[in-house]
C-alpha cells in the first residue's frame, strides 16, 4: 500500500484517467472527490464487501439447489 500525505485542494492521479482530490479536512474527517471514466464502477469498501458476501451466499445457495435437484433426479430414476 502506498501512503501519501495530501492537503485540502491537492490531488493524486492514477493511470492518467483517475483523479482523487482532497476536498476538505475537518473534525477528523476527510472529504474526497473522485473523477474517473463513467464506465468505471467506484464503490465504498463496505458496499463492495457486502456485494462480495451476497455473491458468495448466492453461489452456495445455487450449489445446494443443484445438489437437491440431482438427488431428486436420482430418486425419480428408481
Amino acid at each position: 500500500m502506498l501512503a501519501l500525505t495530501r492537503k485540502s485542494g491537492e490531488s493524486i492521479v492514477i493511470n492518467d484517467n483517475i483523479v482523487i482530490e482532497i476536498l476538505a479536512v475537518q473534525d477528523g474527517r476527510v472529504k474526497v472527490g473522485l473523477a474517473a471514466p463513467r464506465e468505471m464502477r467506484i464503490l465504498r469498501k463496505e458496499v463492495y464487501d457486502a456485494i462480495q458476501e451476497t455473491n458468495k451466499e448466492s453461489a452456495t445457495l445455487k450449489t445446494d439447489k443443484e445438489q437437491e435437484v440431482n438427488v431428486l433426479k436420482q430418486l425419480l430414476k428408481k
